[in-house]
């Protein structure tokens, strides 16, 4: 039996010691770690904090933020006729009649305020270029406690107005309407997610394991990791923006990471067992290996993930801080807490067998597929090599085309949904108004910014924009919020594509420096949809040589530490770029070139989310290095039969975990393309395919052929790593 108390063992396997021996504690320990998450975020959950957007948009909100009342929120109702071929508006005595039925009913409802109409004097901006469409606006009354209950009475109203008048097509869409489908998708997409990855990892498990209490403890642990940091995110979120989406992106990722590296521990232990190894002495060897190769890579993860609050943008940070802690937490339930449960369980792990799935071959045994085809590929490494690098290349040569452009909800969401639907009509038929952008005037010494002079200047804007041949559009909306004004101003385009953002920089470079920049004494700066997402992309392309350099520095140092040689670390880290590439350009030729968008229902609309590529790279050079680390540790402990050999049988004796731990992560990621928004289907779609690219191509085949080539010379260092050497056989079973 080995010796419990071995100062010269590693780190990972005295740990795992310590659990084993104090497994009470261990478990209890646990226990209290969750319930003190779950108890924090409900004791000390304060008010959650508002991002920032960068550059000008974020210089124009917290202008506004440091205002005591908020810009009101504006909603527009498009009056339609539902017949093609019907009346133009100023012609249609019913689209005119429901125009002044929606005002009146509207004004009596005493929900909204500032109501402005195209039947009123001056209305003739609310009326489309081409006459078919009527415009309706107004905002919702009340201070931040009413907003809701008027909104909803608001909605009701036009329902009822377009129920009497079922000709009559009334769209309602705007600043609270669209945030409020958002949310309501975001809560959807929460609750699909947690229906279906649950369910399917647990299936994919009791294939895998072929026994319910087996399939059950990784889950268990990928479950409370979760839960943990849930709980422990709502207290971030008084410090750091911690947004909706991210919640949809840890709670896949905590699940995918959390279940592969209980598998790699268990699989390793259970195949020790299998050799005929004690309870307590599989657990150990496993610890030994599995273990230091889940810290390892838990380690790489959070600091390539670490690498996007570089960016210095709000979301990215509470993204870093919410995926490292569910990985940290992973990891450390991985070396501890399974340990302490595998001891407890002992052989009752394998209860719940199910037929014929229970009688499967053990892990210990080689994958006679995977094992075949490194036999083949080490015979001829330059030739497979090379043809899986140029398979790879040619998947990598969409993304040279790839556009960086946020969708609209109108564009991210789907159209059946009727404020989207409304939206996108609203948006044809008067351009801008549905993305306009949000000019906040104030003045330089603070104080009052309202004066004739600035007044004169909004209406030498009104008359600028007209003559900018549909570039900028109107009609204006002017506010004054305390001691600000807000003025929105509608740009062409669709509101995040070229057209939009030349709208922009127009607005921005010539016509408020020639008009609001005269006044004395005024500050001016540009928000909205449009600016923002501009102004994010900015930085996300400013700071991404830094984020990229940063993390293939951090992934090369740490596979460097855990190997003690050069190449193995640049040969890891250049196949992972090979599979991130591939990732792109099947990412691009799907949503930007639009294949496929029937199948995985979408609507492409030109591009690809601005964050997504660099949010890719970074998290899957992390959860990548699983595979690498875990095979290239199964290939250096049989390094002594001999180069060849070692690849063949690492490679082979690897591939059950591998695959297991792939099938797991692609299908959790493949979630993401069941939920509604277009940026989750892209993001599953990218993260699914790499992952699979990296399993298969690269691992059966590319790091074969990589080390074969280099042979004994990739493992040429000088020193030994524990996390590597050969793990020693016990002298007996039960010694």
């Amino acid at each position: 039996m080995l010796p419990e108390n071995n100062s010269r063992a590693p780190v990972t396997e005295r740990i795992a010691a310590w659990s084993v021996r104090h497994r009470a504690l261990t478990l209890l320990g646990w226990v209290a770690l969750v319930v003190l998450a779950l108890l924090s975020g409900t004791l000390l959950d304060g008010e959650s904090r508002r991002s920032t957007d960068p550059g000008e948009s974020g210089r124009a909100q917290t202008a506004l933020n440091a205002q005591s009342t908020f810009d009101p929120l504006r909603e527009n109702v498009l009056v339609q006729a539902k017949e093609p071929g019907s009346p133009p508006f100023a012609a249609s005595g019913e689209l005119r009649r429901a125009t002044d039925d929606l005002v009146t009913t509207l004004t009596r409802s005493g929900a909204v305020a500032d109501i402005r109409s195209p039947l009123a004097a001056g209305g003739a901006e609310r009326i489309s270029a081409d006459g078919r469409s009527g415009l309706v606006g107004f905002t919702i009354a009340g201070g931040e406690k009413e907003l809701r209950p008027n909104f909803e009475a608001a909605t009701a109203q036009v329902e009822q107005v377009a129920a009497r008048h079922p000709s009559v097509r009334l769209g309602l869409s705007g600043d609270l309407s669209l945030s409020t489908v958002v949310d309501k998708g975001i809560r959807e997409d929460v609750k699909r997610s947690e229906f279906l990855s649950l369910p399917m990892t647990l299936v994919i498990l009791l294939i895998v394991f072929g026994s319910l209490v087996a399939a059950s403890v990784p889950l268990l642990l990928a479950g409370t990791s979760v839960a943990a940091t849930f709980g422990f995110l709502s207290v971030v979120d008084d410090l750091t923006p911690i947004n909706s989406a991210t919640t949809v992106i840890t709670l896949l990722i905590g699940m995918a990471v959390g279940v592969d590296y209980s598998l790699f521990f268990l699989r390793r232990q259970r195949e020790e067992r299998a050799r005929g190894h004690g309870v307590d002495d599989a657990i150990r060897v496993s610890a030994r290996t599995s273990g230091h190769v889940v810290v390892v890579s838990g380690v790489t993860v959070v600091l390539c993930v670490s690498g996007l609050v570089i960016t210095g943008l709000d979301n990215f940070r509470g993204l870093a801080i919410s995926t490292a802690f569910v990985v940290g937490l992973a990891v450390l339930g991985a070396i501890t807490v399974l340990p302490a449960l595998l001891s407890l369980l002992g052989d009752k792990v394998d209860r719940g067998r199910i037929p014929r799935l229970g009688e499967r071959r053990t892990a210990a045994e080689n994958s006679r597929f995977w094992t075949a085809t490194a036999r083949v590929v080490t015979r001829r490494p330059a030739l497979w090599g090379g043809l899986a690098t140029a398979l790879l290349i040619l998947l990598t040569l969409p993304a040279l085309g790839l556009r960086l452009q946020d969708p609209t909800p109108a564009e991210s969401l789907p159209r059946s949904m009727p404020t989207i639907d409304a939206a996108v009509r609203t948006q044809e038929a008067f351009p801008g108004i549905a993305y306009p952008a949000t000019v906040v005037l104030t003045a330089e010494n603070g104080g009052p910014v309202d004066s004739p002079a600035l007044r004169s200047a909004i209406t030498d804007l009104d008359r600028r924009i007209g003559e900018t041949g549909g570039v900028l559009n109107k009609p204006l909306a002017v506010a004054n919020v305390d001691d600000a004004v807000v003025v929105r101003v509608p740009l062409s385009g669709s509101g995040r594509d070229p057209a939009s953002d030349a709208a922009l920089a127009k607005l921005r470079t010539e016509v408020l420096p020639a008009t609001i920049g005269e006044v004395d004494g005024v500050e001016y700066a540009v928000s909205g949809r449009t600016a923002n997402a501009r102004d994010f992309a900015d930085r996300v392309i400013e700071r991404m040589p830094l984020v990229f350099g940063f993390v293939l520095l951090a992934a090369f140092v740490l596979l460097l530490l855990a190997f003690r040689a050069v190449a193995v670390s640049l040969v890891s880290i250049a196949l992972n770029l090979l599979s991130i590439g591939a990732a792109y350009g099947v990412l691009t030729w799907i949503f930007q070139d639009g294949h496929f968008a029937s199948l995985l229902g979408f609507t492409p609309y030109g591009g690809i989310v601005g964050w997504l590529p660099m949010f890719m790279f970074v998290l899957l050079l992390g959860l990548s290095m699983d595979y690498h680390i875990f095979i290239l540790s199964r290939i250096r402990e049989r390094r002594a039969e001999g180069a060849v050999a070692a690849i063949v049988h690492g490679t082979g004796t690897s591939a059950g975990v591998v695959s297991s731990a792939a099938v797991i992560m692609v299908g959790v990621f493949s979630v993401f393309v069941t939920l509604s928004a277009i940026e989750y289907k892209m993001m599953g779609v990218g993260m699914a395919v790499a992952v699979l690219i990296d399993a298969t191509l690269v691992r059966g085949v590319l790091l074969p052929a990589f080390l074969a080539l280099l042979g004994e010379r990739v493992w040429r260092t000088g020193h030994k790593s524990v996390a590597t050497e050969r793990v020693p056989e016990l002298s007996s079973p039960n010694a």
